[in-house]
């Protein structure tokens, strides 16, 4: 079968939704076309908490944060610790600050998307200097109201008749003719039959590789040594690579694929997806994290939010790669969350008055016991004793000693009962520092004590490494059209007529984060590099 567009995107994700949208008021005739069926229109995006870096917003003036371009560079590019001869990346980055406010958050706010009064402060940098401000705006309904809003402005445009969504249709090879971009073909899902669809322009919009464990392995950052026995998949399921080995065929570079932002506190979902299927916990501030052996962490310990990349990498240094969360249910009923639309619900739903009663009254207690009681990676337990032996019993391999929990709890409680003034476990110091930032306080124990008997039952989560997002993907310019590979002399052209938005490009120029992200840059990316090539295809633009 064939089909005729002027725009080709593949991928209804948020990437290739905000380039539809930005491109329908054209007139152009579009075609989004998804792997997925049309339920799960929107991608990972949906499921998403929905967190978004901007720079010198009002949000961040009302509460007295005074932010602009210099200092966020400054603090990207130390964070990013790019390669040297990284170059459209750090281009991307700089154009990224330049455009994000006017072009994603007062573009957005125009869209009737709202963000939470208070700004999350995460990854502030750890061995190396990260955030120095706030600037992690939470969509107000979250991705799934994020993305919703968008479908529904798609299929109320005045222009929609000029917009074809097609789904169950799986895109494997990009078609050229003559050197010039031609279309797509692929087989459908439901059936295997064979299509083309024949465009102008294509915008490749169809994420990243981390949703193939596989493939995750094998683009496994070597320094790390083996990747670890389980990885849990956190990624879109059809985020798998098929439109990367595509751009390679075509001569488009693929680059950094294994700079990847997996997260350290991975669970099995109680109702997988698919194999392997995790849920993505917010780390906890107030938990000790241990080994597989249930030995402390250190000399540095393990805490949240400062160096997401430096947890994996610590955990990946032990030779067995997974970890220990050891807590009680008085951590866990304030401090305890899931990343994503998913399991917040209140703020998802907006309902404002839910979600206020529900942080600063009666806390996490019915999430906690719906994860304990459906999740085998939590253990919960009435001495320590039987949390030890439940935990040995779960793993099946009695590495778990008694002593070393205790002892390192034992001595965390110890120096609580010193006092603030005497703290000098550097994960204490940290928590009374976070707790002045009132965007942690509300969400932060006043230093609980492990094992206190009227903060029981104990509670142990093993963790695993969760893939989730790609960093590095299709290589772009600064008008996200794809990039040849370099031919000997290290010259490259764009490949007119093909363009890669979102994760695909991994979130913009095939490495605009470097090793590390700040955080609220994947959703943010999607949106201002699916803006840029949509302005690119008009003959327009946003700079």
């Amino acid at each position: 079968m064939k089909y005729q567009s002027d725009v080709l995107i593949v991928g209804g994700g948020l990437a290739g939704i905000i380039a539809a949208y930005e491109l329908l008021d054209s007139g152009k005739k579009i075609i989004i076309v998804d792997r997925d069926t049309e339920e799960n229109f929107g991608g990972l995006a949906r499921w998403a908490f929905g967190g978004m870096l901007f720079v010198d917003t009002p949000h961040q003036r009302r509460m007295g944060i005074r932010d602009s371009y210099e200092i966020a560079r400054q603090d990207w590019f130390s964070f990013a610790e790019f390669d040297r001869e990284e170059y459209w990346g750090k281009k991307w980055a700089e154009q990224y600050l330049q455009l994000c406010t006017d072009h994603g958050y007062r573009y957005l706010r125009k869209h009737n998307i709202n963000f939470f009064p208070i700004l999350n402060f995460p990854e502030r940098g750890l061995h190396v200097p990260g955030n120095s401000l706030p600037r992690f705006h939470m969509v107000w309904g979250t991705g799934w109201g994020l993305v919703n809003e968008f479908i529904k402005r798609l299929r109320n445009h005045p222009k929609r008749d000029h917009l074809q969504l097609i789904f169950n249709h799986r895109v494997l090879d990009i078609l050229v003719e003559n050197n010039s971009i031609k279309g797509v073909s692929g087989k459908r899902e439901d059936n295997a039959q064979p299509f083309e669809m024949l465009a102008d322009q294509v915008v490749i919009a169809t994420g990243g590789i981390n949703g193939s464990i596989e493939r995750v392995r094998a683009n496994w950052y070597k320094p790390w040594g083996e990747p670890p026995a389980t990885i849990l998949n956190g990624a879109h399921y059809y985020a798998i690579g098929d439109l990367h080995d595509a751009t390679t065929r075509v001569k488009g570079n693929v680059v950094n694929l294994d700079k990847q932002w997996n997260y350290a506190v991975g669970i099995r979902h109680y109702e997988p997806r698919v194999k392997d299927h995790g849920l993505s916990l917010v780390p906890m501030k107030s938990t000790l994290w241990v080994n597989y052996e249930g030995k402390r962490f250190g000399p540095m310990p393990l805490v949240t939010p400062y160096d997401t990349r430096f947890l994996v990498e610590r955990i990946c240094q032990e030779p067995v790669k997974y970890s220990w969360q050891i807590l009680n249910a008085k951590i866990a009923y304030k401090e305890f969350s899931i990343s994503g639309s998913e399991h917040n619900a209140a703020m998802r739903d907006k309902k404002f008055l839910k979600f206020i009663i529900g942080m600063l009254i009666k806390g996490g207690k019915e999430l906690v016991d719906k994860i304990a009681n459906n999740c085998e990676d939590v253990i919960m337990a009435d001495s320590l004793d039987d949390l030890v032996a439940k935990m040995n019993a779960l793993t099946g391999d009695n590495y778990v000693k008694k002593e070393n929990v205790e002892n390192a709890a034992k001595k965390y409680d110890a120096e609580i009962d010193r006092g603030v003034k005497y703290f000098q476990d550097e994960q204490l110091i940290r928590l009374a520092q976070l707790r002045r930032y009132i965007g942690d306080r509300v969400r932060t124990c006043k230093f609980q004590k492990i094992l206190d008997p009227d903060a029981g039952p104990l509670i142990a989560i093993r963790s695993f490494i969760l893939s989730r997002k790609s960093m590095g993907g299709i290589q772009t310019n600064l008008q996200s059209k794809v990039l040849t590979i370099p031919d000997h002399r290290g010259n490259q052209t764009a490949v007119d007529g093909l363009y890669a938005v979102g994760e695909a490009a991994g979130f913009g120029g095939g490495g605009i984060h470097g090793y590390r992200s700040l955080e609220g840059t994947f959703l943010g990316g999607c949106v201002i590099n699916a803006r840029v090539a949509a302005a690119d295809i008009l003959g327009k633009s946003l700079t």
